[in-house]
């Protein structure tokens, strides 16, 4: 695994995997921007939706496996964790009175 591509996040999720074979992980996949026809295989065959030459970020819910896999291949820039995006509350309430 080459873990300079992997952000500080993603790493420290890879340590808590259980199962290393489960796609458990949501990243996102930074390439070069022109791949062959092997690259796009390889994302296609992890799993990676949506892949079409000229891309460079994919995004997919992949396996510890697969992403020591990806970060060996020299067209891969670097690996990101994405994070489940929360909605804030409109307004919080502090002693009675909404701010």
């Amino acid at each position: 695994m080459n873990y300079q591509k992997l952000d500080a996040a993603l790493a420290t999720a890879l340590n808590d995997t259980q199962d290393p074979e489960e796609p458990s992980l949501a990243v996102f996949i930074h390439t070069e921007p022109i791949l062959d026809s092997a690259a796009t295989a390889v994302l296609a065959s992890l799993g990676v939706s949506d892949v079409t030459s000229g891309k460079d970020i994919f995004t997919a819910t992949l396996s510890a496996n697969a992403i020591s896999q990806l970060s060996e291949q020299s067209w891969v820039k670097y690996l990101k964790r994405s994070h489940q995006l929360r909605l804030v509350n409109q307004s919080k309430s502090l002693g009675g009175f909404s701010v």
